[in-house]
């Protein structure tokens, strides 16, 4: 099973119930895979989003049946460090600073950390240490983006003031 398999099948249920479908990220494991489900709308998630969509998504799994035995099934907001699954989540994140590892080295490297300058097709560029790195997205194991915490705090306390 992979999260490329598991995504026509949940997307259109999440966005149906009026969220956005982040993505999948599918840990396999021989005694208990698990599959997290990541969920998102503008005002944000509470843990009773999580939990409506837990059990329409169990539901379908239970019916479908995709998965071979045992899983766990969890469903979460991307939060402040979220995971960046396709090209366009790329788009709409360019400015921000995002972690990257691929599955392959390009020129000896598998991990890259920079600002998202943008994407296209099917590549994604960032300025990592001044330079400009274009990785294809069909290498990307995963990638999430960076917060900025000292930017963060210092909003709070400026809101608190």
């Amino acid at each position: 099973m992979s999260s490329a398999k598991l995504t026509p099948l949940l997307q259109p249920l999440v966005e149906d119930l009026g969220y956005e479908f982040v993505g999948i990220d599918y840990q396999s494991n021989p005694k208990n895979p698990v599959v997290v489900l990541y969920i998102d709308r503008p005002e944000g998630i509470a843990i009773e989003d999580c939990e409506r969509v837990s059990r329409e998504v169990a539901a379908l799994l239970d019916v479908e049946d995709p998965i071979s035995g045992r899983y766990n099934l969890e469903v979460s907001s991307p939060g402040l460090d979220r995971p960046l699954f396709n090209a366009e989540q790329f788009a709409r994140f360019a400015g921000e600073k995002a972690a990257i590892t691929l599955f392959a080295p390009l020129d000896g490297r598998r991990k890259f950390k920079g600002e998202i300058l943008g994407a296209e097709g099917d590549a994604v560029t960032l300025e990592q240490d001044g330079a400009e790195v274009v990785l294809e997205m069909g290498n990307i194991a995963k990638a999430r983006l960076v917060p900025d915490y000292e930017a963060i705090l210092a909003a709070s306390r400026d809101k608190n003031n």
